[in-house]
């Protein structure tokens, strides 16, 4: 009874995240829900990278290099997550990598899309909608789950000059 309370209240993938962000599946955990408002907001920031007013604002722009850099190690971790079933891990780093590209005020399908393949085990209800939004007549879950590709994590490289007694060596 008190979880239906808490799906009618918040959603049953606010529940479902909130469960998988409090720890490590083989811990005790003790039942407490005073951090699900945390989630549930987070579960809005994603809503908010897609649609606003009712409106879906997801564009076919070039995203940025620090867009794909957010995309690349997201699913880095989120795959190493999956591998060692560490799913609180995986909502902490969806709620970083959806603050990164909200801030980056991201719009591009090519980031979003598979940024909410990857998120859809996690809140699949909200995930299988704005699927829909985008256009998709498929299910997500026949969606192929986003590759790692570390080219997005290299720095950008610098040389320095190196000079002895006001000569460049280097």
């Amino acid at each position: 009874r008190a979880t239906d309370d808490l799906v009618e209240k918040y959603g049953a993938d606010t529940l479902r995240c909130y469960e998988m962000f409090l720890g490590p599946l083989e811990q005790h955990k003790p039942w407490d829900t005073q951090g699900i408002t945390g989630v549930q907001g987070f579960l809005k920031k994603l809503w908010k990278l897609f649609i606003v007013d009712g409106e879906i604002k997801t564009t076919n722009e070039t995203p940025s290099k620090e867009e794909y850099k957010t995309l690349h190690k997201t699913i880095k971790k989120v795959t190493e997550d999956i591998e060692n079933f560490s799913f609180n891990t995986s909502v902490s780093t969806f709620m970083i990598a959806v603050n990164e590209l909200g801030a980056k005020k991201c719009t591009s399908k090519i980031i979003l899309e598979p940024l909410l393949i990857l998120i859809a085990p996690y809140a699949p209800h909200i995930a299988e909608e704005l699927w829909q939004y985008l256009g998709h007549k498929e299910s997500i879950t026949t969606a192929k789950f986003p590759e790692f590709d570390a080219s997005h994590l290299i720095e950008s490289t610098k040389a320095y000059p190196i000079s002895f007694n006001g000569k460049t060596r280097f």
